[in-house]
Order: structure tokens, then C-alpha cells, then sequence
């Protein structure tokens, strides 16, 4: 599946957001202003960013609302966007800036970097709405992970997250289970 850039690009910073949410065996991984910046320095935003402790508990408050968007279906998908962007008071446009050709951005500059990532999210969703794509929004298959992705794959078949090695993982508990069966 093929996203224009700043869709994907949008994608992957709303699921390394939600990523940092506590799972079966990990603790929160975005508690601190060092948190903050690593996010940010993977995830890079334009606009006003102030990087300070009540920015990051507005960013930290909306990975919920994010979550909920790989645990509905399609049809569950469309009022959490609608209600995203109503709250972000999104108002798409058109910009060109630092090298990237023509690109939609949903709120203002100097909008607060929690809307702002909240807004660009409801507008990625929105196109994998528009796609039918939608069963490309995943949990890991893992029995032990929680982890979100979004399957880029070709033909739709990922099922690990690659966030902990899921794959590789299951693949070897898998292949020791068959491994002990045969020796029975």
C-alpha cells in the first residue's frame, strides 16, 4: 500500500505515539522531556513546538484517543476522525516548505502541537478511510505484544509489529512447539 509521503509520514508518528503507551511487559516511554525529545526527533513537526513539560502532557493525553483508532473497524474509525478534526478545529490548506512539494496541513503553525498531531492523524486516517484500507490498521499478532502498525506490506499479510521482535519471536516459539510435538 502507497501513502503520499506526509499520509505515511503521519501514520507512523501517530503509532509510535500510541507505542509509547503501556503494554503487557513495558512502562510508559513517554514520561519525560528527554521522552518528549527522541519522539520528536524521529517524528519531526513544523510549526511551533515549545518542548516543555505541559506540551508533553497535552501530547501524552491525546495517544488514547490515537489508541482507539486501531481498535474499531472502518465504519468505528469515522466519528473518532470527524470528532479529531472538529477538536482541532482542523481547516485544511495547502502549503510547499522545506524542500516538500505541495502538502495539506489541517490547522495552524501556531496551533498547540497536540492538535496539531491530532489533526494530521484524523487527515491520514481519513485517506485510509477513503482507500478502504482499513484493515491495514493493526494490533500485533503477538500473544504477548500490544503494539500498533500500520501493514505497508504489498499484499496485506503482515501480522508483528516491529517495534520488539515480534515476528522473529513467535516465528521461533512456533517452530520449538512443532519441534516439541514431533519429538512426542
Amino acid at each position: 500500500m502507497v501513502f503520499i509521503r506526509d499520509t505515511q509520514q503521519s501514520l507512523v508518528a501517530a503509532a509510535y505515539l500510541v507505542n509509547t503507551l503501556p503494554g503487557f511487559d513495558d512502562e510508559d516511554a513517554l514520561t519525560t522531556l528527554e521522552d518528549f525529545e527522541a519522539y520528536l526527533d524521529v517524528n519531526p513537526y513544523t510549526g511551533t513546538i515549545r518542548r516543555d513539560s505541559d506540551e508533553l502532557h497535552a501530547v501524552r493525553a491525546i495517544r488514547g484517543r490515537l489508541r482507539e483508532l486501531w481498535e474499531v473497524d472502518r465504519e468505528g474509525a469515522v466519528p473518532l476522525v470527524n470528532q479529531m478534526l472538529h477538536d482541532a478545529k482542523a481547516l485544511p490548506r495547502l502549503v510547499k516548505h522545506d524542500g516538500y512539494d505541495w502538502h495539506i496541513h489541517a490547522t495552524s503553525d501556531d496551533d498547540p502541537l497536540a492538535m496539531r498531531i491530532l489533526a494530521e492523524a484524523a487527515m491520514a486516517f481519513t485517506e485510509i478511510i477513503r482507500a478502504d484500507e482499513y484493515g491495514r490498521v493493526r494490533i500485533c499478532s503477538a500473544d504477548d505484544c500490544t503494539s500498533v502498525y500500520i501493514d505497508y506490506s504489498r499484499n496485506g499479510s503482515k501480522r508483528y509489529c516491529d517495534t520488539g521482535n515480534c515476528g522473529n519471536r513467535m516465528n521461533v516459539n512456533a517452530y520449538r512447539q512443532r519441534k516439541a510435538r514431533e519429538s512426542v
